[in-house]
């Protein structure tokens, strides 16, 4: 059975709208956490779009499950994360112009600065998984690098509207799975899914976790956030 991470850096992305002290990430991780959440996810974007410093902080304290961070490959957040010791850290791409991540890291092409950010966060005690793309190159080089498990971008199955292209994209998946599981790297998925498309992910051999955040907060704006995480959680089980 999948384990269900919930993402809640939409509820920041609302509050800093107003740049107001509401609603708070840290009352949602709370809700999240009732309604069944394994893990709760946060992003400490570079621009500070959304998640702030103080969140990572008051989370770090409160939160009872685990505290996975996503986070770039760039000096000033890693060395907070190593401050702050998360539980996991989830190094992604980031680029100041995307509305969202866009893909996945490349491991293979930016080798030195990964396998930099990968042996600070885990000299700090850190666990580390990559998000990438479903592709064998970028397996093996983060296997190579000795991050302990792999996020996949899931973002070309979510957007996929055709049922010929979305079968394509699952197989995709399912290969990468089966090769992150083969690589002895604990298996992730994530980006896009909701929960009308979750289910074919979570039904993949081994999957241990799924990192899902704006359709359960967009969910949640109808049936409240401890609602909305009980059922996307229902779907994964």
């Amino acid at each position: 059975m999948a384990l269900l991470g919930v993402n809640i850096d939409h509820v920041a992305t609302v509050r800093q709208a107003r740049r107001s002290n509401e609603p708070d990430p840290v009352w949602a991780a709370a809700l999240a956490e009732l309604g069944g959440a394994d893990s709760i996810t946060i992003h400490l974007r570079e621009d500070r779009r959304h998640i702030q410093d103080r969140d990572l902080r008051v989370l770090r304290d409160t939160v009872a499950v685990k505290l996975n961070l996503e986070l770039a490959c760039a000096e000033e957040v890693i060395a907070i994360a190593c401050q702050t010791r998360p539980d996991q850290a989830t190094l992604v791409p980031e680029r100041r112009e995307e509305v969202t991540t866009e893909g996945g890291l490349d491991v293979r092409g930016q080798r030195q600065r990964v396998q930099a950010a990968v042996k600070q966060l885990q000299d700090a005690g850190i666990e580390v998984s990559l998000f990438i793309d479903p592709d064998r190159a970028q397996i093996e080089a983060t296997a190579e690098l000795g991050a302990e498990a792999v996020e996949l971008h899931t973002g070309c199955y979510a957007l996929a509207t055709e049922s010929a292209a979305r079968d394509r994209e699952l197989a995709a998946l399912a290969k990468a799975a089966s090769e992150v599981t083969a690589a002895g790297l604990v298996l992730h998925a994530g980006h896009g899914l909701t929960y009308r498309n979750v289910q074919p992910v979570a039904r993949l051999p081994r999957m241990c976790e799924l990192n899902i955040g704006h359709s359960i907060v967009a969910r949640a704006l109808f049936v409240g956030f401890r609602e909305a995480v009980r059922e996307m959680k229902a779907l994964i089980s």
